[in-house]
């Protein structure tokens, strides 16, 4: 018999962990990370062109992170020698789950050293995202000292799902997606989000991610794993930091673009702490930066997205009588 979204929803055992717990939520978290790298694996075209399937729907939309970490995956096809070093991403509109992405990839720049590429994803003939990715030799060099990381340790903190039993109802629809499809990550954070029914605040947030499972050693590929991750949860910091009070179920959230600039190789199947921060908003935009940090205090990569913020617009129909 299968576990209803309810009734999983209300089990306590997202505060435990998560690999080896045996749980719905481990199978259906590596059942992502295992359709995630399929979506990652192109199929070639010619001339550099790329046929591309889709994560499972979850936002009602394609999920930008897995557009971007498909430009790059495109865009390194053709750099086998050189590191990418930054993704600067345009989202133009949103995609269907359920429709194959073409991938096209114009060879922009190559130099001794460093590299450029132009990637279009579309979708029947539908422009859906430009991204520019950058390349070079990735020389070594001496680290710079490491940040001061916060406590507590990342596994005694809670699973994002956690936060998912406290969200009230209006939001639990929303809320238990993360659990029936959840994202190929295990994230652990101490407060809840927005979409969740945290509260609005200023300042930074921060939480822990890793991939759920030991993968190969390809650098590229974790580079790439990382760059999809690293799209989550900045549409909520914007909203957390609002100066007006928003919510999910309110306002409407859309990435208008977001960048990715990796300092040195990762690996990304161990801890990394994300902290995120709005540092404008002005209008219906909102501007948020991130740094991720691994383990032992290394600065791995830094991020940047503008946010469209827009209340929800009421469906046409006739005006409603006055006092209603």
């Amino acid at each position: 018999m299968q576990t209803s979204a309810s009734e999983f929803s209300a089990h306590p055992d997202y505060g435990g962990p998560l690999l080896g717990s045996g749980s719905q939520l481990e199978r259906a978290t590596l059942d992502a990370l295992d359709r995630l790298q399929q979506v990652l694996t192109l199929h070639p075209l010619g001339d550099d062109r790329y046929r591309a399937d889709n994560e499972a729907g979850r936002f009602g939309r394609i999920f930008g992170g897995q557009l971007i970490a498909q430009a790059m995956t495109a865009a390194a096809a053709t750099v086998p020698e050189l590191t990418a070093h930054s993704i600067h991403a345009s989202f133009l509109r949103p995609g269907d789950s359920g429709v194959p992405l073409e991938i096209a990839v114009d060879r922009t720049r190559d130099g001794r050293t460093m590299s450029a590429r132009q990637v279009t994803i579309q979708q029947g003939g539908r422009t859906l995202a430009v991204a520019t990715v950058s390349f070079d030799t990735s020389p070594d060099s001496t680290d710079a000292a490491p940040v001061p990381l916060p406590g507590p340790e990342p596994e005694t903190l809670p699973l994002l799902q956690h936060w998912v039993q406290y969200a009230p109802p209006y939001l639990a629809g929303r809320g238990n997606t993360w659990i029936e499809r959840p994202p190929p990550l295990e994230v652990r954070t101490a407060e809840a989000p927005v979409f969740l029914g945290g509260a609005q605040a200023p300042g930074p947030r921060a939480h822990w991610m890793r991939l759920p499972h030991g993968i190969d050693g390809d650098p590229q590929l974790h580079a790439v794993l990382l760059v999809y991750a690293s799209d989550y949860l900045l549409v909520d910091t914007a909203f957390r930091a609002h100066p007006q009070p928003v919510d999910h179920a309110t306002h409407t959230g859309l990435t208008l673009d977001h960048s990715v600039w990796l300092h040195r190789p990762v690996h990304f199947d161990r801890w990394h702490l994300y902290t995120q921060q709005t540092v404008a908003t002005a209008g219906h935009r909102a501007l948020v930066h991130g740094t991720m940090v691994d383990a032992t205090g290394r600065h791995v990569a830094s991020t940047a997205q503008e946010v469209l913020v827009r209340p929800i617009a009421e469906p046409p129909g006739p005006p409603k009588p006055a006092g209603q």
